[in-house]
C-alpha cells in the first residue's frame, strides 16, 4: 500500500507475478527429491508474498487491520501446533482435514461476497461474478463435506467400509439436478432479487455438501488416497473461481496450479 501511495500503482501487479512464479517453481522443485528442499522454499516464499501483496492493495481502517493480525497469528500459530504432533504416516488424513477448511472457506466467501454486493452495488453482479460466486459455493461444498468423511475414514473415526445405499446413483443425480438447478437460479435472479439469491445460495450450500458426503461415503477406506487427491484438485479450483469473484488473478493463478497438477495424479492412479 505504501508504494502504491508513493506513486507505484504497479507494484501490487509485479508483487502477484513475483508470487506465482514462486509457486510454479515450488512445484517444480517438489518434481525431485534433490530440489525438494528448495521446492518447499519457492513454494512457501511464493504464498507469503502473495499474501503480503494482497495486504498491501487494500486501505482499511486500523482496527481491521488488528482483526487481521489476529486471525492470521492464530491460524498460523493453530497450524504450526498440529503439524508438530502429525507423523508422516497421518499426512493423507491431515491434508483432507486442512482441505476441508479451504472448503468452508470458498463457500463463506461466495457468501459473503454476494451479500455485500447484494446490499452495496446490485450493478456489479454480473455474469462473470454471479457464476464465479456459483462455483466457488459448489466447489467449496463438495471438497468440505468429502474431505471430512474422508479424514474420519483414514483416521479411523469412520469405518472404512463403503456406504451402499440402494438408490445410491439416483441420490447423487437428483442432487446434482437440484445443484444446477440453484446455480442457475443464482445466475438468473440473484442480480434483482437478493431473497431468490440466498435461497440458491442455501441450496447449493446443503446440495453440494451432501453430495460430497454421500459420494466420499460411498467409497471404500482402501481408495482414500485417490479421494483426497481429487478433493485436492476440487480446493484448487475453488480457489480459481475466488480469484475471478473477487478479482485477484493471484489467486485464480495459484488455484490453476494447485487444481492441474492434482488432477494429473488422480488420472494416473486411476487408469
Amino acid at each position: 500500500f505504501g508504494l502504491i501511495t508513493l506513486g507505484f500503482p504497479q507494484a501490487a501487479s509485479i508483487a502477484a507475478t513475483a508470487s506465482a512464479l514462486g509457486c510454479i517453481g515450488g512445484i517444480a522443485g517438489l518434481a525431485s527429491q534433490s530440489t525438494a528442499r528448495m521446492g518447499l522454499v519457492s513454494g512457501m516464499s511464493g504464498v507469503s508474498i502473495g499474501i503480503a501483496a494482497t495486504i498491501g492493495s487494500l486501505s482499511w481502517p486500523a482496527s481491521t487491520y488488528v482483526q487481521l493480525a489476529a486471525a492470521l497469528g492464530g491460524g498460523g500459530f493453530a497450524g504450526y501446533e498440529i503439524a508438530k504432533r502429525v507423523d508422516p504416516t497421518s499426512l493423507p488424513q491431515t491434508v483432507a482435514a486442512f482441505h476441508s477448511l479451504v472448503g468452508l472457506a470458498a463457500v463463506f466467501s461466495a457468501a459473503a461476497d454476494y451479500l455485500e454486493h447484494a446490499a452495496h452495488s446490485p450493478e456489479m453482479l454480473d455474469g462473470v461474478r454471479l457464476t464465479s460466486i456459483a462455483l466457488a459455493s459448489v466447489i467449496g461444498g463438495v471438497t468440505t463435506t468429502g474431505s471430512v468423511i474422508a479424514f474420519g475414514k483414514l483416521n479411523g473415526n469412520l469405518s472404512s467400509a463403503p456406504l451402499q445405499l440402494e438408490q445410491r446413483d439416483q441420490i447423487n443425480m437428483a442432487a446434482g439436478a437440484g445443484t444446477v438447478a440453484m446455480m442457475g437460479l443464482l445466475m438468473t435472479m440473484g442480480h434483482s432479487h437478493p431473497a431468490a439469491g440466498m435461497v440458491a445460495l442455501a441450496g447449493m450450500g446443503v446440495l453440494s455438501g451432501g453430495l460430497g458426503l454421500h459420494m466420499t461415503a460411498s467409497i471404500g477406506g482402501a481408495d482414500m488416497p485417490v479421494v483426497i487427491t481429487v478433493l485436492n484438485s476440487y480446493s484448487g479450483w475453488a480457489l480459481c473461481a475466488e480469484g475471478f469473484m473477487l478479482d485477484k488473478p493471484i489467486l485464480t493463478t495459484v488455484g490453476a496450479l494447485i487444481g492441474s497438477p492434482r488432477a494429473l495424479p488422480t488420472h494416473n492412479m486411476c487408469v
